[in-house]
């Protein structure tokens, strides 16, 4: 799996770029399905805006793209949120796609552990 970091009206350093890897990368301990994201890390000039440091991903899954935004006043808080907010969406669409009306090897193993458990 691939993380892709560019950035618009900033320079993207190294530091920024590992801390946006650290992050984001722990999206994959969620969900195994995932086949790359894309992270825009951006500026915005205006001196009235509030929320100055915005960044944005792109998550592609299997049979879907996943997508947020978040801004706030510092780079690296806003990756937090970031971060934070993607983890939310992916671990509820892995919940949406396992369903528990589905069966599902990872399901049926638990299942077959519990029973026995209980028999004995």
């Amino acid at each position: 799996m691939h993380i892709h970091v560019n950035g618009r009206n900033i320079e993207i350093t190294d530091a920024i770029k590992a801390y946006v890897k650290e992050k984001i990368g722990k999206v994959t301990t969620h969900y195994d399905q995932i086949q790359g994201i894309d992270v825009i890390l951006s500026v915005i000039k205006n001196p009235a805006a509030s929320g100055k440091h915005v960044a944005e991903v792109n998550c592609k899954l299997n049979t879907t793209v996943i997508r947020c935004e978040e801004a706030a006043d510092s780079m690296y808080e806003s990756i937090d949120l970031l971060a934070d907010k993607l983890i939310r969406q992916v671990n509820k669409f892995k919940d949406k796609s396992i369903g528990s009306d589905k069966s599902s090897i990872r399901t049926d193993v638990v299942e077959e552990k519990v029973a026995a458990a209980e028999e004995e």
